[in-house]
């Protein structure tokens, strides 16, 4: 295709952020086209965890009332030590964290979010959407973006905004910067519920920590399936192999809970081993704006899992993004600059605190100095399963608009 294709607003990137932006937009009354560039929407990997900072923002994305019914609101979530299987402590979800934050903690099936985000675009009238369409040239202006396709197809936009993941294309417009690799590894999957061998209640989240590895366990799909996740520090990784074939294989994983309470060992042994994660971040960038291009989700603020808020700080980007066009919108004309920049003096405060809050945080899951491993421990195990203050910067409502504060954690 030779000519321009002139659109409105375009997202690049159509997983969950990227979805999620694209729906933001249009209920403020922006127009919006979105490309992916697989044949399909689909998410990879199995689990979510949401705090109610993300139920909050699929409420004001209207999904949250299709996505409660095939969720799992846990009661509570407790942490074990993976080595001795004793409990360390535990936070209790039920009423009175859903009072405190006006939302509950939900656990779901990637692919079940996906699904209700792709049909809520596509039953808006602002919103269309196109797959296969990989984007390989972007040329920057003062006031539009020209956006080329492998296809050949290419895009005129006064405002784009690059949802397109981890690996994101559209970041190197922005900062100049390299994925950090943490050295740890994942494999990830679902069991039926009732082949899952539950050592815990099964509605419960589940974390086990020990020495350099880690297994996550909760419920998804109304409960029909059991998703875990099993996460190990590589010593190949360490000892200087980090090609990505060369480290964190099944033989590093059995290795890394060889020593692990027999319930672990038996969680681990039903993980498939055909998919291998590996776990990466970026440091916190100094802006995610380049003229007309703004980065959002895992393109702006890629973070460690250890918060559980890769995804949520994406439902909260697309929220505020859209609220921000909705601001500064005359007689159907955005001040596109004018958004970007207020979005961002909200946003990245707080997305920088998750990245540099989550990367300590890991560390104290996995640590081996017994010291830390005796602090760690008592402390946890004399906290009150109702005392949230630690979750307040994080899970508090606050209204749109408002910054994060300063980076203290």
């Amino acid at each position: 295709m030779s000519d321009h294709v002139h659109v409105p607003a375009l997202v690049v990137g159509g997983g969950i952020g990227g979805l999620a932006t694209a729906l933001s937009l249009a209920r403020s009354g922006q127009p919006v086209h979105l490309v992916e560039r697989s044949a399909e929407f689909a998410e990879i990997g199995a689990g979510l965890q949401f705090g109610p900072n993300a139920s909050r923002a699929l409420d004001a994305l209207g999904v949250l009332d299709d996505i409660v019914p095939v969720a799992v609101q846990p009661s509570k979530a407790v942490m074990m030590d993976a080595l001795s299987g004793e409990p360390l402590t535990t936070l209790d979800l039920g009423p009175s964290f859903t009072e405190r934050y006006g939302y509950p903690y939900l656990v779901l099936h990637r692919h079940d979010l996906l699904e209700m985000l792709v049909e809520h675009c596509r039953r808006h009238p602002l919103i269309t959407m196109e797959n296969r369409r990989d984007v390989v040239g972007v040329d920057l202006r003062p006031d539009v973006a020209v956006v080329t396709c492998a296809d050949g197809t290419v895009y005129r936009t006064p405002a784009l905004i690059g949802a397109d993941g981890l690996n994101s294309t559209l970041r190197r417009e922005v900062v100049d910067d390299d994925l950090v690799c943490s050295g740890y590894a994942a494999y990830r999957g679902t069991v039926p519920s009732h082949q899952a061998g539950h050592a815990i209640a099964p509605d419960d989240v589940v974390l086990w920590i020990g020495p350099g590895m880690h297994l996550m366990q909760y419920p998804v799909r109304r409960g029909e399936l059991y998703n875990q996740v099993a996460v190990f520090r590589s010593p190949r990784f360490a000892a200087g192999h980090t090609e990505p074939g060369d480290w964190g294989g099944p033989e590093e994983l059995d290795a890394a809970f060889a020593t692990a309470s027999q319930p672990v060992r038996d969680a681990v042994a039903k993980i498939g081993r055909s998919r291998r994660w590996s776990m990466f971040d970026r440091a916190p960038a100094p802006t995610w704006i380049n003229g007309p291009l703004v980065l959002t989700g895992d393109a702006a603020h890629p973070m460690l899992q250890y918060l559980g808020q890769g995804a949520c700080q994406a439902l909260e980007d697309a929220v505020e993004l859209g609220h921000r066009f909705a601001q500064h919108t005359v007689a159907g004309v955005p001040d596109v600059a004018q958004a970007y920049r207020e979005f961002e003096r909200v946003r990245l405060p707080r997305a920088a605190r998750c990245q540099t809050t989550a990367r300590p945080w890991g560390e104290l899951w996995h640590t081996d100095a017994p010291l830390l491993l005796a602090l760690r421990d008592r402390v946890l195990t004399q906290r009150a399963a109702d005392d949230y203050r630690e979750l307040d910067w994080l899970y508090s409502p606050a209204p749109v608009g408002t910054a994060a504060p300063a980076l203290t954690a």
